[in-house]
């Protein structure tokens, strides 16, 4: 009797986990998730008017305080945006602003905009040829 007890609590808890795991990848029906905003709120009109040679200050004023001052870099500051509906990411923004000496030298991520031209890889190879031919 005892034996037959147990065994019948026993399979009742295998069938009830076996049950309630395969919801787990279903998720509740009818919950709402809302959008997580987190990091800063970087627009490209902000970016529009950064500046070369701007001071670390000016900098700091038209992006606010980024949010990732790296300690081993002082002249690196990170800006990242991520908007989040529960697992999946609806927007993620990357800014990199770099400084040398407190002036603004370069800017890199989503935002770059035209004061801030990608740098041509020929460019250095052109370089040395025309110091070669000057050379010779």
């Amino acid at each position: 009797m005892v034996y037959r007890t147990r065994l019948i609590i026993g399979l009742s808890l295998l069938l009830s986990t076996v049950t309630l795991s395969g919801c787990s990848g279903i998720g509740f029906p009818g919950v709402y998730l809302i959008n997580i905003d987190q990091g800063n709120i970087v627009e490209q009109d902000m970016v529009d008017q950064l500046k070369p040679d701007m001071t670390r200050r000016q900098v700091r004023f038209l992006l606010g305080t980024p949010i990732i001052e790296d300690t081993f870099n002082n002249d690196r500051w990170d800006y990242i945006r991520v908007v989040r509906r529960g697992n999946d990411n609806l927007l993620r923004r990357r800014l990199t602003v770099v400084f040398e000496n407190d002036v603004l030298v370069d800017v890199e991520g989503d935002y770059v905009g035209e004061n801030w031209p990608e740098p041509d890889p020929e460019e250095p190879a052109e370089d040395s040829e025309e110091s070669s031919e000057e050379v010779s």
